[in-house]
């Protein structure tokens, strides 16, 4: 039941009014926990009723080792080590078995993949290891664990939420309130809004390129990627902003998955702006555990390829994905080892004052961070780590399809050049001028907003604004999305995962 779809119109919608009305009108705190509980399994099962089974299985495990390493201490660590292979053993069988198998030469099973099982997995798992640590006390109370595990805004793609913050929340009582409810709302509407007028729109031209890249030329590649790039983003951005939203308009607080990070001055400021629940775990979970930086400064880098290896790992049962994580892993590498070396030189050259880097030079550090994670992004969005050579071998072909251009000036048989030289592949996408202009303006929107929001919330600045201005706004956000949804429709990208 994606978020974008007509069936949550109605089963959002239903659920909140249900669930406020047993908060208000039962003494007790279960019959809503109970519903809760029943509503989000419900929304996984729309996907494959089949499958719940595993959702199940994961709270049941993770359920008792939490109760189990606080009745048996002396044997904590055996329970913990046996919660984490069950739970990772069923993580493994469905979303790696066969990449494995292919690779091997082994039969393949015909499986599905689980939607959301990477997510609710590391959310669990995380759980057992807070209590094995002892920063968690063991939650006895069954349905307000499953609650924890399965709550349905953040169930299939997350953020990945701690139980520190989430299983309090599910213990107390709820509560109208009218700002709660209509901020939360309006997180919802930007988020469907990111989703389906930005993500899928820059989808048609990402799809149409890289489904012909062998065709395709190396300019259109390269404004392809950075068509993704804004997908990327949007699409999973959205998926947040709705999830954080909605959970909000019941009553919970989710944490911040994204924060601008496209105005990234670094690749490890990137990091920390992009899926932050996931980088947070990676850290907390297998950066620090391994040493972290407690190591000496060999051990450190291996640390840092370790954490990126998994999340690359994570994200995806094929060789580019591990590429993408990799390539992470040694932008953030090489980012902590030449740091001395590059702030002595910004010293030199006047680039960092008394406090700090200038701002001038700010949107050069922005632009070429933005550079480096589009050209992981190529690993990302290719079909396989071969096509994704293929991409950056069309890249090189640039120069010559520039050159190409240049000589077009001074013939009268190509007036725009430049613009034909980027839409040289209209024949094989389809995609024209007008559907980039359109994009090109959506970007405009999207950088813009982005800009205004880096330090004030925009719920809080749209509040600010005259009524008139407000209600305008609010009206061309839910007509755009209206008439953007009726042309296109794309299932959420971190859905695979």
């Amino acid at each position: 039941m994606p978020f974008n779809s007509v069936q949550f119109l109605v089963f959002f919608p239903v659920v909140c009014v249900c669930y406020a009305l047993l908060t208000a009108n039962t003494r007790s705190n279960r019959p809503a926990q109970c519903f809760l509980l029943a509503a989000s399994l419900y929304f996984y099962a729309c996907w494959k009723a089949a499958y719940l089974f595993l959702i199940l299985a994961s709270v049941i495990i993770t359920y008792l080792s939490g109760l189990g390493m606080e009745k048996f201490p002396t044997r904590k660590k055996l329970v913990l080590v046996g919660s984490l292979l069950l739970n990772l053993s069923i993580l493994f069988f469905f979303k790696y078995y066969n990449w494995l198998a292919n690779t091997a030469s082994l039969p393949l099973l015909d499986i599905a993949l689980p939607v959301g099982i990477s997510f609710y997995t590391f959310q669990a798992v995380g759980y057992s290891i807070d209590v094995y640590r002892g920063t968690l006390k063991a939650e006895r109370d069954f349905i307000n664990y499953a609650l924890f595990v399965t709550f349905f805004p953040q169930l299939v793609a997350g953020p990945i939420e701690r139980a520190k913050n989430l299983l309090p929340q599910f213990r107390a009582r709820a509560s109208l309130d009218y700002k709660r409810i209509t901020d939360g709302l309006k997180l919802m509407a930007w988020g469907l809004f990111l989703k389906i007028v930005i993500a899928d729109r820059m989808a048609v031209y990402v799809n149409s390129v890289y489904r012909y890249i062998d065709d395709s030329y190396g300019t259109a590649l390269l404004l392809a990627t950075f068509c993704f790039a804004i997908q990327v983003y949007a699409d999973f951005a959205g998926y947040s902003d709705m999830a954080i939203g909605a959970a909000q308009v019941l009553g919970f607080n989710l944490m911040r998955n994204f924060d601008h990070p496209y105005f990234s001055t670094s690749i490890p400021d990137f990091w920390r702006r992009w899926h932050i629940s996931l980088s947070g775990w990676l850290r907390d979970y297998i950066y620090i555990p391994l040493g972290g930086n407690r190591v000496s400064r060999f051990r450190q880098q291996l640390n840092l390829m370790a954490t990126f290896l998994i999340s690359g790992i994570w994200h995806g049962a094929s060789w580019h994905f591990v590429a993408w994580g990799m390539l992470h892993g040694v932008y953030m590498a090489a980012s902590r080892l030449t740091s001395p070396a590059r702030k002595k030189i910004r010293m030199a050259l006047g680039l960092d004052g008394e406090n700090g880097t200038r701002a001038f030079w700010k949107p050069v550090q922005v632009l070429t961070t933005f550079a480096l994670v589009c050209a992981g992004w190529v690993f990302f969005r290719a079909s396989g780590f071969g096509q994704a050579v293929k991409v950056f071998k069309k890249f090189l072909s640039i120069p010559s399809e520039l050159a190409m251009a240049e000589q077009a000036l001074y013939t009268a048989s190509d007036p725009n050049p430049f613009l034909s030289i980027l839409m040289m592949n209209r024949k094989v996408t389809g995609v024209g001028l007008d559907f980039m202009l359109v994009n090109l303006f959506l970007c405009i929107v999207l950088f813009i907003s982005s800009l205004l929001t880096r330090q004030r919330d925009g719920r809080e600045l749209i509040s600010s604004l005259p009524a008139v201005i407000r209600w305008f706004l609010y009206w061309v956000l839910v007509a755009g999305t209206l008439i953007f949804r009726s042309l296109l429709e794309t299932e959420f990208l971190y859905f695979q995962f």
